[in-house]
């Protein structure tokens, strides 16, 4: 099913039976074998598009996981790159592969949860890459205002998302499928595991980003194959 080093089918459902933190927990020491991680060649793209080298002084990555994208942020860093996740364990793993990255901005990790972030106005640039799935729609706004108040005046909240495509498309409905068996889990089965598709996209990314007093940027048509579907997202907070 993945890399002959990721996990078993068995240890995928130890995970899809626990909580988020104790299934990314479970997962970590091989969750960079697994196609849940966030491809290189995507991160590379946003990183160009945000900036030269040395252009950014401190930023965040939230939800960090195992800290691919640090790898691409901390050449953009004078001072600091901050990776905050939920899972102590996946922040190890962050620790441990990611300490050599080129660049001479200090690597932090904190351990953390993404919906109330323990910063006032410290950084510049906030990224976050394969997370909104694990948050439901009540507590999108919470996300946003929690990354709005890490951010400086001036700073920037970069991601990916899609918008809608046709609801009757074989991807879409994949998704609703999936969602709907995930849903029955979590009904079913305590603690619930939050993991759901065709999360945070425009129009409403936007409509709670602008809610948030950010204005918001979207770039279509600047990620590589076969990304080229999804919209790099720049929420600006104002200076």
């Amino acid at each position: 099913m993945f890399h002959p080093d990721g996990p078993t089918l068995f240890e995928l459902a130890q995970q899809a039976l626990s909580s988020v933190e104790r299934g990314y927990d479970l997962l970590a020491p091989k969750f960079d074998h697994t196609p849940y991680r966030t491809p290189d060649i995507l991160l590379a793209a946003v990183a160009a598009q945000v900036g030269p080298p040395g252009s950014v002084a401190d930023a965040l990555d939230v939800c960090c996981g195992t800290g691919a994208a640090m790898r691409f942020l901390r050449p953009l860093c004078r001072d600091r790159v901050v990776g905050v996740d939920l899972s102590a364990p996946m922040l190890d793993e962050a620790r441990r592969r990611h300490a050599g990255d080129p660049g001479t901005a200090e690597m932090v990790f904190v351990k953390g949860d993404a919906l109330d972030l323990p910063f006032t106005s410290e950084f510049d640039l906030a990224v976050s890459f394969g997370a909104f799935g694990h948050i439901v729609d009540d507590d999108e706004a919470r996300l946003v205002a929690s990354v709005a108040k890490a951010l400086r005046p001036g700073g920037r909240f970069v991601f990916v998302t899609a918008e809608h495509a046709p609801p009757l498309s074989p991807r879409v409905l994949q998704a609703r499928a999936f969602n709907a068996a995930m849903r029955v889990r979590n009904a079913l089965w305590s603690p619930p595991f939050v993991m759901y598709y065709l999360t945070f996209m425009l129009p409403r990314a936007r409509a709670l980003l602008e809610a948030a007093g950010l204005s918001v940027e979207v770039r279509r048509a600047v990620l590589p194959a076969p990304y080229e579907r999804y919209v790099l997202v720049i929420a600006h907070k104002p200076a």
